[in-house]
Protein backbone atom coordinates (compact mmCIF):
# COMPACT_ATOMS: atom_id res chain seq x y z
CA UNK A 1 0.00 0.00 0.00
CA UNK A 2 1.66 3.22 -0.59
CA UNK A 3 2.07 5.96 1.92
CA UNK A 4 -0.19 8.83 1.72
CA UNK A 5 1.23 12.69 1.58
CA UNK A 6 -0.42 16.28 1.40
CA UNK A 7 0.66 19.10 -0.34
CA UNK A 8 0.07 22.96 1.23
CA UNK A 9 1.00 25.65 -0.66
CA UNK A 10 1.35 28.72 1.32
CA UNK A 11 1.31 32.07 -0.83
CA UNK A 12 -1.40 35.04 -0.31
CA UNK A 13 -1.02 36.11 -3.93
CA UNK A 14 -2.18 32.09 -4.84
CA UNK A 15 -4.22 32.18 -2.21
CA UNK A 16 -6.20 35.26 -3.47
CA UNK A 17 -5.86 34.18 -6.89
CA UNK A 18 -3.48 36.50 -8.27
CA UNK A 19 -1.30 33.74 -9.36
CA UNK A 20 -0.68 30.96 -10.90
CA UNK A 21 -0.03 28.02 -8.17
CA UNK A 22 3.00 26.23 -9.61
CA UNK A 23 5.00 24.85 -6.89
CA UNK A 24 2.30 23.11 -4.78
CA UNK A 25 1.24 21.30 -8.26
CA UNK A 26 4.32 20.35 -9.19
CA UNK A 27 5.19 18.88 -5.67
CA UNK A 28 2.05 16.84 -6.09
CA UNK A 29 3.04 15.26 -9.58
CA UNK A 30 7.00 14.58 -8.37
CA UNK A 31 5.23 12.78 -5.50
CA UNK A 32 2.87 10.43 -7.46
CA UNK A 33 5.55 9.78 -9.71
CA UNK A 34 7.88 8.55 -6.43
CA UNK A 35 4.98 6.55 -5.54
CA UNK A 36 2.69 8.12 -2.91
CA UNK A 37 -0.90 8.82 -3.15
CA UNK A 38 -1.07 12.48 -2.99
CA UNK A 39 -4.09 14.44 -3.36
CA UNK A 40 -4.13 17.70 -5.25
CA UNK A 41 -2.46 20.57 -3.22
CA UNK A 42 -4.14 22.68 -1.09
CA UNK A 43 -3.51 26.50 -0.84
CA UNK A 44 -3.61 29.02 1.89
CA UNK A 45 -2.42 32.37 2.66
CA UNK A 46 0.79 33.31 4.46
CA UNK A 47 1.02 33.25 8.03
CA UNK A 48 1.94 30.86 11.20
CA UNK A 49 -2.22 30.40 11.95
CA UNK A 50 -3.31 29.49 8.61
CA UNK A 51 0.13 27.05 8.34
CA UNK A 52 -0.52 25.76 11.81
CA UNK A 53 -4.28 24.94 10.23
CA UNK A 54 -3.66 23.40 7.18
CA UNK A 55 -0.75 21.27 8.99
CA UNK A 56 -2.96 19.96 11.74
CA UNK A 57 -5.98 19.13 9.15
CA UNK A 58 -3.89 16.96 6.98
CA UNK A 59 -2.32 15.19 10.11
CA UNK A 60 -6.21 14.96 11.32
CA UNK A 61 -6.81 13.13 7.59
CA UNK A 62 -4.29 10.55 8.16
CA UNK A 63 -0.99 11.96 5.40
CA UNK A 64 2.08 10.20 6.33
CA UNK A 65 3.38 12.78 4.33
CA UNK A 66 3.05 16.38 4.24
CA UNK A 67 5.25 19.15 2.40
CA UNK A 68 4.41 22.94 2.59
CA UNK A 69 6.19 24.83 -0.57
CA UNK A 70 6.48 28.36 0.47
CA UNK A 71 7.05 31.07 2.99
CA UNK A 72 10.04 29.24 4.40
CA UNK A 73 12.07 32.86 3.54
CA UNK A 74 12.45 36.05 5.49
CA UNK A 75 10.47 38.42 4.08
CA UNK A 76 7.72 39.82 6.93
CA UNK A 77 4.85 37.46 5.59
CA UNK A 78 6.98 34.19 5.69
CA UNK A 79 6.04 32.21 8.83
CA UNK A 80 5.67 28.95 7.53
CA UNK A 81 8.34 27.82 10.11
CA UNK A 82 7.05 29.30 12.93
CA UNK A 83 3.42 27.66 11.74
CA UNK A 84 5.04 24.54 11.50
CA UNK A 85 7.49 23.95 14.83
CA UNK A 86 3.66 24.56 16.92
CA UNK A 87 2.80 20.69 15.32
CA UNK A 88 6.13 19.41 15.15
CA UNK A 89 7.53 16.86 18.50
CA UNK A 90 10.02 15.90 16.62
CA UNK A 91 12.18 17.79 14.43
CA UNK A 92 15.00 16.59 12.17
CA UNK A 93 17.45 19.14 11.24
CA UNK A 94 19.79 16.48 8.79
CA UNK A 95 16.65 17.14 6.09
CA UNK A 96 16.34 20.85 6.58
CA UNK A 97 19.90 21.75 6.11
CA UNK A 98 20.41 18.40 2.94
CA UNK A 99 17.17 20.55 1.39
CA UNK A 100 19.36 23.58 1.93
CA UNK A 101 22.67 21.95 0.30
CA UNK A 102 21.21 20.39 -2.49
CA UNK A 103 19.60 23.97 -2.90
CA UNK A 104 22.84 25.46 -3.66
CA UNK A 105 23.14 23.54 -6.83
CA UNK A 106 20.68 25.80 -8.35
CA UNK A 107 21.19 29.48 -5.81
CA UNK A 108 23.57 30.61 -3.37
CA UNK A 109 19.62 32.38 -2.04
CA UNK A 110 19.06 28.34 -0.86
CA UNK A 111 20.69 29.33 2.74
CA UNK A 112 18.05 31.82 3.16
CA UNK A 113 15.34 29.07 3.68
CA UNK A 114 14.20 28.65 7.18
CA UNK A 115 12.31 25.67 6.41
CA UNK A 116 11.97 22.62 8.91
CA UNK A 117 11.43 19.44 9.21
CA UNK A 118 9.92 16.66 11.42
CA UNK A 119 7.65 14.35 13.09
CA UNK A 120 4.59 15.16 14.11
CA UNK A 121 2.97 12.45 16.71
CA UNK A 122 2.49 9.71 16.03
CA UNK A 123 3.50 9.31 12.71
CA UNK A 124 3.65 12.04 10.40
CA UNK A 125 6.62 13.46 8.28
CA UNK A 126 6.28 17.26 7.87
CA UNK A 127 9.09 19.16 5.45
CA UNK A 128 8.83 22.91 4.58
CA UNK A 129 9.79 23.77 1.17
CA UNK A 130 10.82 27.22 -0.52
CA UNK A 131 8.31 27.93 -3.22
CA UNK A 132 9.91 28.34 -6.45
CA UNK A 133 9.44 25.44 -8.85
CA UNK A 134 13.61 24.86 -8.84
CA UNK A 135 13.50 24.14 -4.73
CA UNK A 136 10.38 22.37 -5.17
CA UNK A 137 12.03 19.59 -7.54
CA UNK A 138 15.21 19.42 -5.66
CA UNK A 139 13.63 18.51 -2.18
CA UNK A 140 11.30 16.28 -3.46
CA UNK A 141 14.18 14.65 -4.84
CA UNK A 142 15.60 14.68 -1.30
CA UNK A 143 11.96 13.21 0.27
CA UNK A 144 11.54 10.82 -2.22
CA UNK A 145 14.60 9.43 -0.94
CA UNK A 146 14.45 9.82 2.67
CA UNK A 147 10.51 9.39 3.43
CA UNK A 148 10.25 5.89 2.80
CA UNK A 149 12.43 5.17 5.14
CA UNK A 150 11.26 7.47 7.68
CA UNK A 151 7.73 6.34 7.30
CA UNK A 152 8.93 2.85 8.09
CA UNK A 153 10.42 3.59 11.12
CA UNK A 154 7.37 5.78 12.40
CA UNK A 155 5.31 2.46 11.93
CA UNK A 156 7.58 0.17 13.72
CA UNK A 157 9.71 -0.85 11.33
CA UNK A 158 12.89 -2.55 11.67
CA UNK A 159 16.14 -0.29 10.47
CA UNK A 160 17.23 -1.46 6.96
Amino acid sequence: MPHTARVITVSDRSAAGLREDRGGPLAVSLLREAGFECADAVVVPDGADSVESALRAAIAAGAGLVVTTGGTGVAPTDRTPEGTVTVLDRQIPGIAEELRRRGLDDTPLAVLSRGLAGIADPATLVVNLPGSTRAVASGIAVIAELAPHVLDQLAGGDHA
